[in-house]
């Protein structure tokens, strides 16, 4: 019976370790939080239609403190997902590492997402629920990949130009006009002064691979 209790007891004390041997962001809780907070910006589909959610990120944290392997361990499949990642990839080199840390042991990190409803219930009337919301923006991914399809064939000198009526109609139901590419230069342009120049890159091919020119400078000074 004693050597049963003195294993849990050491299998305690391992767990205590471990648990005390986690990175930690620079500053605390509060300056990590404030990080996020600032660097997040709203996905345009989650935005416009009120969908709140809090996405679970899982990364690995090395021995200077660079995020790696960053990537989804609970979320809906939206929009939402893809930002989480993002913000939690730009916490890289902001970790302390304590002495006796197992990098082998995964960090999961929940990010909030919480809309401005004054302001997108103006645009949609009211908030989807979660199904539904999963539901639109698949429907909204495939309408989209049409488009960039398209458009990507099109430069290639591949794309049944007899179709563009049909892609321009698409392009109409899914409000992709130059509003909409005014807005992604904007947001690009955030993601690049923080230091994201893949996700500004990612916005800036969308603008050319749904047919505009608009950030074809962009793309040839930070995008080769």
């Amino acid at each position: 019976m004693q050597k049963v209790v003195s294993s849990i007891i050491l299998m305690c004390l391992s767990f205590f370790s471990v648990a005390l041997a986690q990175p930690t962001f620079k500053g605390g809780q509060t300056a990590l939080d404030n990080f996020i907070a600032g660097k997040i910006i709203y996905p345009e589909f989650s935005s416009q239609n009120c969908i709140e959610a809090t996405i679970q990120v899982s990364f690995s944290v090395g021995t200077t403190g660079q995020v790696t392997d960053a990537r989804v361990q609970q979320g809906p499949g939206i929009d939402l997902d893809e930002e989480a990642v993002r913000v939690v990839k730009l916490t890289s080199g902001k970790w302390q590492i304590p002495a006796g840390y197992n990098n082998a042991v995964r960090v999961v990190l929940p990010i909030r997402f919480k809309p401005d409803y004054v302001k997108c219930q103006k645009r949609t009337g009211a908030a989807m629920n979660m199904n539904e919301a999963i539901t639109a923006y698949q429907k909204r991914q495939e309408l989209e990949n049409a488009v960039t399809n398209y458009y990507v064939n099109k430069r290639a000198g591949k794309a049944d130009e007899q179709k563009e009526g049909t892609i321009l109609a698409l392009k109409n139901e899914l409000g992709i006009d130059e509003d909409l590419w005014k807005e992604l230069l904007n947001q690009a342009g955030q993601k690049l002064k923080q230091g994201d120049k893949d996700g500004a890159c990612k916005d800036w091919k969308f603008i050319r691979d749904t047919g505009s020119n608009l950030a074809d400078t962009y793309l040839a000074k930070y995008c080769n």
